[in-house]
């Protein structure tokens, strides 16, 4: 995990302290006061009206929380290499700032420093040497599909850091926004509930949460196979479109041959010279065909691969995250716990006054630790279980991706179709057949005898 730790608790031993560093924002940070407020009777114990457990926003509620561009502006020669900036405009702030990669680094750690407990999406690779424009444009698509579900992210949405990241124009925001993360420790630390989460969750949030990560481990698994044959789609329409345009310019360099018939030919010198007088202008109608074929591949990019992608990488951050809650505060509550019993064990057979003393002081620093992240594994299921509510919000997503494909190939069709429509006529003269109608050439197989 990156990001900042913050000041940690007295350590019970220099074992303990390396363990700590692994997770810093999970183990290291003070503990709001605990007022135990739970029923001493479980089956009495309701859920408060207006349970802050549940969400209640719907996916057309979190798009319409912002939409954030991020273009590419030129280029500028630093003393070694170029460096790339974005031009990040926001329609909820009202505010075009622009942002350098590095910045987008910085920003993705303070998320996480301040929502260890969240999902933050992934950044996109840094630049390699000899990066191409398709490496660009990649990572440009990658850091808009980023910041635009950070934004839409409900308690993202409303913290400082992300109004300082889309809105603040100064030269040092990276300062700013380090600035604005570290002075307030982490979501935990501010969350009101915070000490509260275990009386908001299910009883059975372990079975639950095994069989949601489950579920979306598969929606992720076939989510990935459609994006993976919807490249495959637009790539074959761009493709297509490349195909055209150099079908219709051989033609036309046929049309436009000046090669002077044989002697042996002239019978057919006014045939070849009405063929090629129609081949010439055909170039124009395939490059209209060419055209329409790269705005479907185009079109289905960007409406249909670029918001499998986004649902892709939001799906991406929910698996983090649950590895991050296995891997950082639960495991480090396993770990205390351990640590603890050993402590009591050694301070029972140990029979020294002062090694007692010693012991029992640890003791009672380790059972703070273990206090602390008990509160902090509450919480982060409660996190957690809010997440996964967040993630079914975006599912209906699904019909928006199915709605423009459908659309982008009805669309392409009737156009492209529309053309082929108009370029027919112009082949009339290609098949001279009785009447000066058009007859295409048949096969054998339409009864046509070989001789």
């Amino acid at each position: 995990m990156t990001g900042r730790a913050m000041d940690p608790l007295p350590a019970a031993a220099s074992e303990a302290e390396a363990e700590e560093e692994a997770d810093p924002l999970a183990a290291g940070s003070p503990v709001p006061q605990v007022i135990d407020r739970r029923d001493p009777n479980p089956s009495r114990m309701q859920m408060p009206q207006g349970n802050p457990l549940l969400l209640s926003c719907t996916l057309q509620e979190l798009l319409a929380r912002d939409t954030v561009q991020v273009e590419l502006i030129p280029e500028k020669k630093g003393l070694f290499l170029k460096h790339v900036e974005y031009e990040v405009s926001s329609q909820r702030f009202k505010s075009s700032v622009y942002r350098r990669y590095n910045d987008f680094v910085v920003f993705h750690e303070m998320l996480l420093h301040k929502f260890p407990y969240r999902m933050v999406p992934a950044l996109p690779p840094k630049r390699v040497l000899g990066a191409d424009r398709e490496f660009i444009e990649g990572r440009r698509r990658a850091l808009k599909r980023f910041i635009n579900l950070v934004a839409r992210h409900p308690p993202f949405s409303e913290d400082t850091i992300l109004k300082l990241f889309l809105s603040f124009s100064g030269s040092d925001v990276q300062n700013k926004l380090k600035e604005a993360a570290q002075c307030v420790g982490d979501e935990f630390m501010n969350c009101k509930l915070a000490t509260r989460a275990k009386d908001f969750l299910p009883s059975d949030i372990q079975t639950q949460f095994a069989v949601s990560r489950e579920l979306i481990r598969n929606i992720y698994n076939s989510f990935y196979k459609l994006r993976d044959r919807a490249e495959r789609i637009a790539s074959r329409a761009i493709d297509n479109a490349a195909d055209l345009l150099i079908f219709g310019k051989e033609l036309s360099a046929l049309g436009s041959d000046t090669t002077p018939l044989p002697s042996w030919a002239a019978l057919h010198l006014s045939t070849w010279g009405s063929l090629k007088q129609a081949l010439k202008g055909l170039s124009v109608e395939f490059a209209l065909l060419a055209d329409k074929a790269a705005q479907q591949g185009k079109q289905e990019e960007n409406d249909v691969v670029e918001k499998l992608n986004l649902f892709l990488d939001l799906l991406q951050s929910y698996k983090d995250l649950c590895e991050r809650h296995e891997k950082g505060v639960l495991h480090k509550h396993q770990r205390a716990l351990h640590k603890d019993g050993l402590m009591k064990r050694q301070a029972v057979l140990n029979r020294e006054p002062e090694s007692v003393e010693q012991l029992e002081s640890r003791i009672l620093e380790q059972e703070s630790v273990i206090q602390t992240m008990e509160l902090r594994n509450y919480f982060s299921l409660y996190c957690l279980h809010q997440e996964t509510q967040l993630i079914h919000a975006y599912l209906p997503l699904t019909s928006h991706i199915l709605g423009a494909f459908v659309n982008s190939q009805i669309q392409g069709h009737k156009e492209m179709s529309k053309v082929w429509d108009d370029l027919k006529p112009k082949l009339s003269c290609l098949f001279a057949g009785p009447h000066s109608a058009l007859t295409p050439p048949r096969s054998p197989q339409d009864g046509v005898c070989p001789h």
